[in-house]
């Protein structure tokens, strides 16, 4: 659950050096949750989105411990399915992508994880309406990929997603997109001109 705070935004490659990191720098996990989100952020500055991985991290650890007064969640696996994924759903921290992700990868059960960067890519290629990426939703997704195939679609998913959120007017990333759905392009983010941009810099100056 941890390491999913620390994927959510960035590769597989990026999560592990992220959370050696962490586990290199500190003592135990009760060292990290009394550890500030500042600190915690400078330690996992190699992912795209430091301070918010390190608050949902600090903030998944803090509700385990008032939770269990410990950090091991095991005994979870003993659970029905339904019934460990609703004491997840609890916790304080674990979003969706975290608790798909735990569902998957340590309780067994069928459910893709989908980043902010891999609902935006179902989103321009029409698997998923505008309404239903707001809403972080993909009706159908575990119907449709097979539980044996989840874990291989799921990191390919992730994957073409981070690339898109960090680069999404790259050539490649899109030209991948138009091949999956030739009328992406379509759905694809306009670019602001450099008139829009600084009036819309110009705004948020005025506001603060």
């Amino acid at each position: 659950m941890l390491y999913a705070c620390c994927l959510s935004g960035d590769t597989h490659e990026v999560a592990d050096e992220a959370f050696a990191k962490l586990q290199e720098a500190y003592f135990d996990w009760n060292e990290v949750r009394v550890t500030t989100v500042s600190e915690l952020s400078e330690v996992m500055s190699s992912l795209t989105r430091a301070a918010t991985a390190a608050s949902m991290l600090k903030r998944t650890l803090q509700s385990v411990f008032e939770t269990y007064y410990s950090f091991d969640l095991e005994p979870l696996k003993k659970e029905n399915l339904g019934k460990a994924v609703k004491e997840l759903e609890k916790l304080d921290g674990v979003g969706e992508f975290a608790l798909a992700y735990v569902t998957q990868n340590g309780l067994g059960g069928h459910a893709i994880a989908t980043c902010r960067g891999a609902l935006e890519v179902l989103r321009i290629v029409g698997v998923i309406t505008d309404s239903e990426a707001e809403q972080k939703r993909v009706p159908g997704m575990e119907r449709a990929i097979s539980k044996s195939n989840g874990v291989e679609f799921g990191s390919m998913l992730h994957q073409l997603g981070v690339d898109y959120d960090s680069a999404p007017f790259s050539p490649r990333v899109r030209g991948i997109l138009l091949e999956i759905s030739p009328d992406a392009k379509e759905r694809f983010p306009k670019r602001l001109s450099k008139k829009s941009a600084q009036s819309k810099t110009t705004k948020k100056t005025k506001a603060k």
